[in-house]
């Protein structure tokens, strides 16, 4: 778990406001015995989970793919190819919604903006070197250049749930 006590603190606070502005037909789905609280969240969602991206096209028309979610410190982060269609419809409209899906065990809905963490012609994130070494640390050696061939978003997300109707049935990993 790489979550300060302060980032578990806002991601906390983020899915109980997320939960109590939803509609009442979601909050009978997702209520406090079926989802899961901050420390829970971030003990399941480790390593790269695969995300359904959503974003949308200068017609306003939504796509929809799948990127390498990576959950650090209440935010997902992922990346894509510098000139992929999704690259570009987050240039120009930031806004997106992700979702994380374990067949019914598991479901983390999430609407927020992105930005960019290592933009080619731009100033990069403070904490790109260190978001870049998690990557390095997980994915290994790779052939191609992180700096150019890939870019990669921070989600910040303003409404995220969690539906986990049973918790034993996800595997969290033991702790060192």
């Amino acid at each position: 778990m790489r979550e300060t006590p302060q980032d578990l603190e806002e991601l906390q606070a983020l899915l109980d406001a997320s939960l109590a502005r939803s509609t009442s037909h979601l909050r009978s789905i997702i209520n406090t015995a079926r989802t899961l609280n901050a420390e829970q969240l971030t003990q399941v969602l480790t390593g790269m989970c695969t995300l359904a991206l959503s974003t949308v096209t200068a017609k306003g028309e939504p796509r929809i793919s799948g990127v390498d979610g990576h959950f650090l410190r209440g935010k997902w982060y992922f990346g894509t190819a510098p000139d992929a269609a999704k690259a570009r419809h987050l240039a120009a409209r930031p806004a997106v919604s992700a979702a994380h899906m374990r067949g019914e065990d598991l479901g983390v809905f999430t609407h927020g903006k992105v930005e960019i963490l290592n933009p080619r012609n731009g100033e990069q994130a403070r904490d790109w070197p260190d978001v870049l070494a998690y990557l390095k640390d997980f994915y290994g050696d790779d052939p191609f250049d992180w700096d150019n061939d890939v870019v990669y978003y921070r989600l910040h997300p303003h409404w995220m749930t969690v539906y986990a109707p049973d918790i034993a049935k996800l595997t969290v990993p033991s702790q060192p």
